[in-house]
């Protein structure tokens, strides 16, 4: 099942129903025990690392004998994904899942979540905030970036040449990490020389040109990060354009079908693969805990892995999913 946008989601997926206790939200409500349904809002609809989250998100719920919904901006965008709170919140689910667009314009909407009793848990992204959720469930974004500059070190073989990072939208915590760790981890490589980052607008025709125009400026680009999903993918189109594939090597972040089918190709030479259904399903258990009155974890970080052509299929289990 494909993640529905705003616009197209008219149902909700109904399971097995289980025991709980307390209320939430305010006294129309009843007893939370009667309250079981949760929500999934997402960055973005139809992207795999999202539907791969809610395919971890249905699981788990189905077998905690929940019911599930799932609702998606069509962009990874603050003014798109507020209504889509807003409307959640008048359904008064028991727990929201969430990844926040913006890690600072998201709060006040996802505060009027809390403040009418219901639980929310961050996914992959999240707030500056840290008083609204009550868990954060994400990769080591930083670890990932830190990983990402090693994997471009040992790709370039001891060859000099600058590095570009390609970023999404700032103020997106998750990306904004991976650059991070990025930027610390490559000074220790004195043959790579960074020349900071650029934003896409999560855009791939965006990443494209920027690719361009960066190797008109900077004929010794020896590697591109490109720090998510659409930005790689956009990344591999601009090398490829240029005729560039393969000479100057490209670390994406996540593994699409798309691109590992482009680090198959050789377009792209390594990707930092994410476990986005285990964010799923850890999402769904601190969920449940809260609304079952029991301790849950503040933050929690899932695996990261680099693939490269030579171990993909030994990693294969760390590839995106297009449907559940």
């Amino acid at each position: 099942m494909k993640i529905r946008s705003a616009v197209a989601v008219t149902a909700a997926f109904l399971l097995t129903a289980c025991g709980g206790g307390g209320q939430i939200g305010d006294s129309n409500q009843g007893d939370q025990a009667t309250n079981k349904k949760l929500v999934l809002i997402p960055g973005i609809t139809a992207e795999p690392f999202y539907i791969s989250m809610q395919c971890g998100f249905e699981e788990a719920a189905k077998a905690a004998g929940y019911e599930v919904d799932t609702q998606a901006p069509a962009k990874f965008d603050a003014g798109q994904q507020t209504p889509i709170v807003t409307g959640v919140l008048a359904s008064r689910p028991a727990a929201v899942l969430i990844a926040p667009t913006d890690d600072k314009a998201m709060a006040g909407p996802m505060k009027q979540l809390k403040d009418a009793g219901i639980k929310v848990v961050e996914v992959d992204t999240k707030l500056q905030d840290t008083s609204i959720a009550l868990s954060s469930i994400s990769s080591d974004n930083e670890q990932g970036g830190k990983l990402a500059a090693e994997t471009l070190n040992k790709l370039a073989g001891g060859r000099s040449g600058s590095v570009l990072v390609l970023n999404t939208k700032a103020g997106t915590s998750t990306t904004d990490a991976r650059a991070k760790g990025f930027e610390d981890a490559i000074k220790n490589f004195p043959n790579l020389k960074y020349i900071g980052q650029q934003y896409t607008d999560n855009e791939p025709a965006t990443a494209a040109s920027k690719v361009t125009a960066t190797l008109a400026a900077n004929p010794d680009l020896i590697g591109v990060f490109a720090t998510n999903l659409n930005t790689g993918e956009g990344a591999a189109t601009g090398l490829r354009n240029a005729g560039k594939t393969g000479a100057v090597n490209l670390v994406g972040f996540d593994a699409s079908p798309k691109q590992v089918e482009d680090l198959k190709a050789g377009t792209v030479q390594a990707l930092i693969a994410q476990d986005p259904a285990t964010i799923g399903r850890q999402g769904v258990e601190q969920a449940v805990a809260a609304i079952e009155g029991k301790e849950t974890e503040r933050d929690i970080e899932t695996d990261l892995v680099a693939i490269t052509k030579d171990d993909a299929e030994a990693n294969s289990k760390y590839f995106y999913k297009q449907s559940c």
